[in-house]
């Protein structure tokens, strides 16, 4: 599952940006890399006042980061559209200017992960995956999947 943290610095969102970022992130995981959507999880953060430095100075300006954690496997015209279209969502929903804005992807092989209790599957393997699955893990996940 592509775990992706939101940090957002010197400014804040409301619940109904949060909402959105976490649906327009989910939908440019899954349109992108054909992954389920029940695996795309978004988490938020935000850096104290004060706390942000770069070059050892202060950052007083908005800024908003998002490291995705995802399974490795995929071709980079895949990994570039999803970096490039991720930070269009960030962009879009945060208000701020793309130099504002910053996208960090990690590969993460999919055998050194554990979600739901099974280890993740190969990219293109979820089916198979998910049809080895308990019927009452099967029934969760059908309820997240749009």
């Amino acid at each position: 599952m592509p775990t992706y943290t939101v940090t957002n610095s010197n400014f804040s969102f409301s619940s109904r940006q949060q909402k959105k970022l976490a649906e327009g992130i989910t939908k440019v995981h899954n349109v992108v890399t054909g992954a389920n959507t029940y695996f795309a999880q978004v988490i938020f953060n935000k850096t104290k006042t004060d706390n942000h430095f770069m070059g050892g100075k202060k950052v007083k300006e908005p800024s908003l980061f998002l490291l995705g954690q995802i399974r490795a496997g995929r071709s980079k015209e895949v990994k570039d559209k999803l970096i490039s279209d991720l930070k269009d969502v960030l962009v879009k929903n945060s208000k701020l200017d793309e130099t504002q804005v910053w996208v960090y992807i990690n590969d993460l092989p999919p055998s050194q992960m554990i979600e739901y209790g099974a280890v993740l599957p190969e990219s293109g393997k979820e089916s198979e995956w998910f049809n080895n699955l308990s019927s009452k893990l099967k029934d969760k996940l059908s309820k997240i999947e749009r």
